[in-house]
């Protein structure tokens, strides 16, 4: 029960990432639009395997850094704060933005095509490099055991491939696409506000672990 909380946290963190519309959704909505369903959703498995691979980079490159150094820790848990602070800032400054770029037809697209032009977009995609270079072990302990870091990867996969899963469906509905313009501000500003409020915590648990090392 220990790791309960922190997993539950990280993956509604990431979940309010993932949503975001940036380059990898706009990649998702345009394949539904143009390519199908079908591709949109195999590009959309892509991007749950690219990341995967960034995961577990960040987790064999940072856990032995993190083990014993708590200034280190408490350096990515401020980072992260940060960078989630700038995601809420995002949201809130683009609610009204409803542009998806445009659209146009793309011909045939293979299943093996689209799956590999999500996996690439993900893999060159800064704000996953960001996330997964800070965001990711603000909330999990350096102590953690194997599991709860095979528990991550299955969370992160999940939640990526499930995400792009759903817009690949609703861009390839035109009700559900309108849907989306009519309610995006909203949408996006409550994620702002959640965000920030996780922002704000992570913030002040850095200063927390950083005034305890200080102090010892």
């Amino acid at each position: 029960m220990e790791f309960l909380p922190p997993l539950l946290t990280l993956a509604l963190v990431q979940v309010l990432a993932v949503v975001s519309p940036g380059q990898s959704f706009l990649v998702i909505s345009k394949l539904a639009l143009s390519a199908g369903r079908a591709a949109a959703l195999s590009a959309s498995i892509g991007m749950g395997l690219g990341s995967i691979v960034w995961a577990t980079a960040a987790m064999v490159g940072l856990a032995v850094a993190l083990k014993n150094d708590q200034w280190l820790y408490a350096a990515l848990k401020f980072c992260g704060g940060g960078y989630l602070g700038y995601l809420a800032a995002s949201h809130w400054r683009h609610a009204h933005d409803t542009s998806l770029g445009e659209t146009r037809e793309t011909g045939n697209v293979t299943l093996s095509r689209a799956f590999l032009q999500g996996f690439l977009t993900q893999l060159a995609n800064p704000k996953v490099v960001i996330f997964f270079g800070s965001i990711f072990f603000a909330f999990i302990p350096p102590h953690a055991p194997t599991w709860v870091s095979l528990v991550c990867l299955i969370i992160v996969f999940f939640n990526e491939t499930l995400w792009y899963s759903i817009v690949a469906f609703a861009f390839s509905i035109r009700k559900s696409q309108n849907f989306y313009y009519r309610a995006k501000t909203w949408m996006d500003r409550m994620m702002a506000l959640i965000l920030g409020a996780i922002s704000l915590k992570l913030i002040l648990d850095a200063l927390r672990i950083a005034i305890g090392s200080f102090e010892g």
